[in-house]
């Protein structure tokens, strides 16, 4: 009883601590395309920002930008395409 006890003890304790398997590339993003703004609108409004937009392309429902910022990072970003509000972002430098 007591061998038991411990390995369901260790089990349920390897579990807990075990990360989640979550995948970091699901971003929530408007999926009724009739509500979505053009990728130009999106770049115009990057651009005046400060941006510089190398390429944007329709990704898991969003819109993926790679660029760089106007602090002069290398961007991998997403964006709701109904709101054009950043989702996302991730370096690339």
């Amino acid at each position: 009883m007591k061998k038991v006890l411990v390995g369901s003890l260790l089990l349920v304790s390897a579990m807990m601590a075990s990360p989640a398997f979550a995948d970091d590339d699901n971003h929530s993003c408007s999926k009724d395309m009739a509500s979505w703004q053009s990728e130009d609108a999106l770049k115009e409004k990057l651009v005046g920002q400060g941006w510089e937009v190398r390429q944007i392309k329709k990704e898991d429902g969003c819109y993926e930008v790679y660029g760089i910022t106007d602090k002069g990072d290398r961007v991998e970003a997403y964006f709701d395409p109904a709101t054009l509000m950043p989702v996302s972002t991730k370096s690339k430098d």
